[in-house]
């Protein structure tokens, strides 16, 4: 895989020995990492290149993790950054506030790195940020969630991020039915608080980019309870 298509992992810490030992155990296994040692500079590399998940150190210098997180969860392109807090703050309370400033995952120092590697991958699969290396395909239709490529009938199609994502979430799943509001907690996050109507928007838009003169249209709508990815779609 190219370094291009590896997740992007961004480590804010401090601590010079713990960001050797998490780069060289997360280059391992398959990630690109970058690390910061400060919120400021962290802030700086997010702006510039959001990473598909932050490992944010509690105690920082100059800015709090959690003032960070903060910061990060009132930002509209980085509300559903996946975030697990390191910390060496053990006490339930502390990690109920991380949890309630908006990190996703909260793991206390010293830690197992194995356990640390798969509450990212746990995290990764569960946001959707980051694409699996397997094709999908439905009917006539194949997504490439590595190189980005959909293709219909060996015919290019362009589709806009939020229907890429929507495509993506429902060949994940075909034939399953989704209410609104499942298809938005998947598609644009838990963290987002956007109208249900929404998504009814993008459908139209994806139905528009996949659906040529002549062909099936797949995404079903079902009445009273949402969309499925469905052959029986005309029916």
């Amino acid at each position: 895989m190219s370094e291009q298509n590896k997740p992007y992992i961004l480590i804010v810490e401090d601590e010079a020995p713990l960001v050797t030992l998490l780069r060289y155990n997360l280059e391992k296994q398959g990630f690109r990492v970058e690390d910061a040692g400060d919120g400021g500079e962290a802030l700086t590399r997010i702006t510039e290149a959001p990473p598909d998940l932050l490992l944010l150190d509690w105690m920082l210098p100059t800015m709090s993790g959690i003032e960070l997180c903060r910061q990060l969860r009132r930002r509209p392109n980085t509300r559903a950054l996946p975030i697990i807090m390191l910390t060496a703050r053990a006490e339930d309370q502390d990690a109920v506030r991380g949890l309630d400033t908006g990190a996703d995952d909260y793991i206390t120092k010293p830690f197992n790195t194995e356990a640390l590697i798969a509450r990212i991958r746990a995290l990764l699969r569960r946001s959707g940020t980051v694409p699996t290396k397997v094709k999908l395909n439905f009917h006539d239709i194949s997504l490439d969630p590595a190189s980005h490529r959909v293709l219909r009938n060996g015919r290019a199609l362009h589709l806009g991020p939020t229907e890429f994502r929507l495509l993506e979430f429902f060949l994940r799943h075909p034939k399953r039915v989704f209410s609104r509001e499942d298809v938005l907690n998947a598609v644009w996050g838990r963290d987002i608080h956007v109208e249900p109507r929404t998504v009814d928007v993008h459908i139209r838009r994806l139905r528009k980019a996949i659906n040529g003169p002549g062909e099936i249209d797949i995404v079903r709508t079902v009445r009273a309870a949402g969309y499925a990815l469905d052959l029986d779609a005309a029916a």
